[in-house]
Order: C-alpha cells, then sequence, then structure tokens
C-alpha cells in the first residue's frame, strides 16, 4: 500500500535519491544531503510546533511503499511563501501606449518583477517516479498535502501559489532565461537553478532588472516559452488546474513557467473534502476511489481507498486499512473523491 506522511530525518537517503531524479528548476528539491536534512529537519519541527497563524514552517511530506519500506515521492508545503526573503515573480501586465495626433493606440504586454505572493502557502517539491506519474498515486502525493491544509486551516494563508517547472530542452537550456536572466549573470540556466537550490533565489532576483519588460522584445523562442510547463511537470499542472488554480497572471522569473494561483477556501480537495465518522467492518467492494486522511498532525497518513460511501453517512473502513490511517471505531476520516 502507497501512504502519505511526514517526512523523518531516517527518509533522507531515499529523499536524495528522489531528489536526484527531478528535473531542473525544482529547486525546492536540491540534490545535496545537507540542504535536505535541514528541510527535513525544519518540517519535523513545523509539524511539532504549535501554530496559529501560517509562518515560517514547512511541511514536508513522503509517499512510502509500506510493503517495501521504499519511497516512491515526495512533496510540501510552506506555509508563508517568503517569509524570511521576498518571493519574486513576474506579473503579467499591459501597457497601453496612445498617440492621438497620430490616431494610434496600442496595447504592450510587459513583464513587471514584483513580489505580490509573498506571504501566500506555497505548493513545493512535488516528485513521483516516472513509472506513477499516470497513477492516482500522482493525485495522492499533491492533493493528499491539500486535504492536511483542509483539516489544519489556521497553519495556511487565505491564498495557495505554485510555481510550475518552465520549458528547457534536452540539454538543460531555457530560451526564457536566455532572453532575460542570462544577460545579467554569467551562468546557463542549469547551473542558475542549482546554485538557488544550494542557496536562495532572492540573491539572483535582486540583480535582475526592476523596470518592465517589454515582451515584443525579446526573441520568438523566449515568447513562446512563456507559461510553458516542463513535459515532467505536466501531471501536477494538470491535477492543480482541476483544483481551480488560475494561471494566467504571474509567471517564473528563471524559466518563465506559469506560477499558479487559487484562494484556499476554493480549492476543490477543500472545498469538497467531508469529516466522515468512521465504522470498523468488511469494506464492500465496487465503490469508487476517494483520497482519505486521518486529519491528524505529526501522526497525518493519507491513502487511496476503493469505499461504498454514502454522504451523510459513516464510512466502513476495513480493519487493516484503519491501522493504516491510525483511526478506530468512532473517529474521523476526511474524504474527497479521485
Amino acid at each position: 500500500m502507497l501512504v502519505m506522511r511526514p517526512a523523518q530525518m531516517a527518509d533522507l537517503a531515499d529523499v536524495q535519491r528522489l531528489a536526484a531524479d527531478s528535473p531542473v528548476g525544482v529547486t525546492s528539491l536540491p540534490d545535496d544531503a545537507d540542504r535536505l536534512r535541514d528541510k527535513i529537519a525544519a518540517s519535523e519541527a513545523s509539524f511539532a510546533a504549535e501554530v496559529s497563524f501560517n509562518g515560517e514552517e514547512s511541511y514536508f511530506f513522503v509517499l512510502e511503499d509500506t510493503d517495501s519500506g521504499r519511497l516512491v515521492g515526495c512533496s510540501a508545503i510552506v506555509a508563508s511563501a517568503g517569509y524570511s526573503e521576498p518571493f519574486y515573480s513576474f506579473r503579467n501586465e499591459t501597457f497601453v501606449h496612445n498617440s492621438r495626433e497620430l490616431k494610434i493606440h496600442n496595447k504592450i504586454h510587459v513583464l513587471s518583477l514584483c513580489h505580490d505572493l509573498t506571504g501566500n502557502s506555497l505548493l513545493t517539491s512535488f516528485y513521483v517516479e516516472r513509472p506513477l506519474v499516470s497513477s492516482v498515486f500522482a493525485e495522492l502525493n499533491s492533493r493528499g498535502r491539500l486535504l492536511f491544509m483542509a483539516g489544519h486551516p489556521e497553519r495556511f494563508a487565505d491564498a495557495v501559489v505554485v510555481e510550475i517547472v518552465g520549458h528547457s530542452d534536452e540539454n538543460g537550456d531555457s530560451p526564457f532565461w536566455d532572453a532575460v536572466g542570462r544577460n545579467f549573470f554569467d551562468m546557463n540556466y542549469a547551473e542558475a537553478e542549482r546554485l538557488c537550490g544550494l542557496k536562495s533565489r532572492t540573491f539572483l532576483a535582486e540583480l535582475m532588472p526592476h523596470y518592465p519588460i517589454y515582451v515584443p522584445l525579446l526573441p520568438d523562442e523566449a515568447q513562446e516559452a512563456m507559461g510553458q510547463v516542463h513535459p515532467r511537470a505536466q501531471i501536477t499542472f494538470d491535477i492543480l488546474m482541476r483544483e481551480g488554480f488560475e494561471t494566467d497572471h504571474y509567471i517564473d522569473i528563471f524559466d518563465g513557467g506559469p506560477t499558479l494561483h487559487a484562494r484556499t477556501s476554493g480549492i476543490r480537495s477543500i472545498a469538497h473534502s467531508r469529516l466522515v465518522p468512521v465504522r470498523i467492518g468488511e469494506a464492500e467492494s465496487g465503490g469508487r476511489q476517494y483520497l482519505v486522511s486521518n486529519g491528524q498532525l505529526q501522526d497525518f497518513r493519507a491513502i487511496v481507498a476503493d469505499l461504498d460511501w454514502v454522504p451523510g453517512k459513516p464510512v466502513t473502513l476495513s480493519a487493516e486499512t484503519a491501522e493504516v490511517l491510525g483511526v478506530g471505531e468512532g473517529g474521523s476520516v476526511r474524504l474527497v473523491a479521485v
């Protein structure tokens, strides 16, 4: 059975194996033992902390195959993007250039460096092994953390953002980076992203142009790359778009990938999930698939289960499923349909 749970320090070697295979641009999952150790330690402290509002906490989850003990995926939530440093994005804007004398009225697409999204909660570090990309377990890995947010709303902001890895070629070159960022740094895209993963995105962002960038002046390849999604990030993009995220307003400052944004209360897995009493018994077959979480904090668990559940009624779980989730008769779980 595949189970989503909080990461532990004992997972470090397995997490680094996952990080090594993650695509260029996932700077929140660096292939560096020290950074990953710090990430897990910060997560353990966040799960253990008493929290009444979103602050500097971060929550790192892993997807474990309980039969083998092997990790096959991971994902994370940062409670407050840019808590200790600004969270930079390019904002899509339209400037109007008008000449009454010449009777010319032009609307020009520009990119303005901003930190509008600072303070929002941030979904990061999504990765599943390639055989699972098209499976229901990719949904568990992504949406399971939304069930965690639904169960602990005081820990998160009123809005959520996600940076999706943008287009780069098989050599790791990004047309958008080459047209914009590379003019200010003597390094290629892969090296810039690697440096961000080991250090910080802020010191690079601070050297980016702070005046609006007129998009028509960029090469065609860079314009076409804006808002494009890296093939290996398509699955998380598709899942989150179905969750109700919007994609038109912001893009990543390095590769031009879309930055998704949604009100927390409007996200499907949060708005449509239900807290349901548990009954232990013989689970009936022939139901539909649900994401199921136990609503706990440090002992949070989420799985995919086939359930014959009727809204408004208790849900019947097998003894094995209840044990995996750590719930008993009369307890409760949070459900949302796959």
